[in-house]
């Protein structure tokens, strides 16, 4: 393994392991028997910082370990390949993006799109566990409030700060 694949393997290790804490660390309860967090903050930063394949590695695998250690084993598939869809879409929403527009504009556009995948996926996935439309429907307003607090942070977090770190060999 060259030293740019082992940096970017250890920088998504790294940041799976952010994503499960920062999912873990704020759990807020919904009614729908799930919670609202901080993890999507990670999943888009992920994709921002090393690109569909590993970002989408350190997306799904934190986000799924989140859900297995809090208790949600039965969304843990679910959440791996919806988290991991999401850095994909994401970091190809705002490389598309930013060939023409600045990173701020781009980064929204590319959050947003993040999180309405989020949004589709969790609703698909309600619909087939609980074999209920409306039951889906119900958990969407968590999901929108997840939605808009993953899109909002990741943006604030990768311009405030993140864009401002020297990173070399990325």
């Amino acid at each position: 393994m060259n030293k740019k694949k082992l940096r970017k393997l250890t920088m998504a290790s790294v940041l799976a392991a952010l994503t499960c804490v920062l999912t873990m660390l704020i759990q807020i309860p919904t009614p729908t028997k799930g919670y609202v967090n901080l993890g999507d903050c990670m999943v888009n930063v992920s994709a921002w910082l090393l690109g569909p394949a590993y970002g989408a590695a350190a997306a799904g695998f934190g986000s799924a370990a989140a859900d297995i250690l809090s208790g949600y084993v039965i969304y843990a598939l679910a959440t791996l390949i919806i988290k991991a869809l999401m850095a994909v879409l994401c970091f190809a929403v705002y490389s598309t993006l930013a060939k023409k527009f600045s990173s701020f504009p781009s980064r929204i556009v590319a959050a947003v799109v993040s999180e309405l995948i989020m949004l589709a996926g969790y609703f698909v996935f309600d619909i087939i566990l609980y074999g209920s439309i409306a039951t889906a429907v119900a958990g969407m307003t968590s999901s929108v409030f997840q939605g808009i607090m993953g899109a909002a942070s990741s943006v604030m977090l990768y311009e405030a700060v993140i864009k401002r770190i020297p990173v070399k060999n990325f």
